[in-house]
């Protein structure tokens, strides 16, 4: 087996270990998954959960969740564009999942700054592979960045972790909702993904 697989395989089993251990602490789930894929998460972690929503704009992977889950909405869409038009509306979300091939934040925008019910409770769980553009130096260059490159400066590389519980904290601050608890890590290759798991209260 290659580096690259291993690595790979890795940080699969980590997002597979910090949704685990979320769900230990949600008595009902009820998930919404911006970017669903082929459903690997949802079965390797949310195959018992009755109630959720999933996007994916690619019409065979939607097919597939479809078929997958046949409990749950399932919308062949862009989430970003989706959320912000109130899609998923009909459930009271407690678990927003995000595991896109890049930046998560459009997507957690959208579901902050769309009208829809709030749970008391929320838990927020991230793959995020912005880490890697930032260290190329193009900070400046992404939008939902901007604010805190003024704050930061542009070597936001080392304390990546940290803006991410800043500005999560401030989006979800929106609606209400403050933050209890906020864990993550660097892993990958060349440690470039970022996961992490924040907990709210309103």
């Amino acid at each position: 087996m290659t580096k690259s697989l291993q690595q790979d395989n890795s940080t699969y089993l980590d997002k597979i270990a910090i949704r685990r251990a979320m769900l230990r602490e949600v008595e009902q789930p009820v998930v919404l998954e911006t970017h669903g894929g082929y459903g690997k998460l949802y079965q390797a972690c949310y195959r018992d959960v009755a109630e959720g929503v999933v996007f994916d704009k690619d019409a065979r992977k939607a097919e597939a969740l479809a078929r997958q889950r046949p409990t749950w909405a399932v919308y062949e869409a862009d989430c970003v564009q989706a959320l912000r038009a109130g899609a998923g509306a009909h459930l009271e979300i407690n678990v927003l999942d995000l595991d896109p091939y890049g930046e998560p934040w459009p997507a957690i925008d959208a579901f902050f700054e769309s009208e829809r019910p709030r749970a008391e409770r929320l838990w927020v769980v991230v793959n995020d592979g912005l880490r890697h553009k930032i260290e190329t130096g193009a900070a400046w260059h992404v939008g939902s960045l901007q604010g805190i490159v003024e704050r930061y400066g542009t070597d936001l590389y080392s304390h990546y972790l940290e803006v991410c519980r800043e500005l999560l904290a401030e989006k979800a601050a929106q609606v209400d909702y403050t933050l209890d608890r906020f864990v993550g890590r660097y892993c990958g290759h060349a440690r470039q993904m970022t996961h992490y798991l924040a907990a709210f209260h309103r």
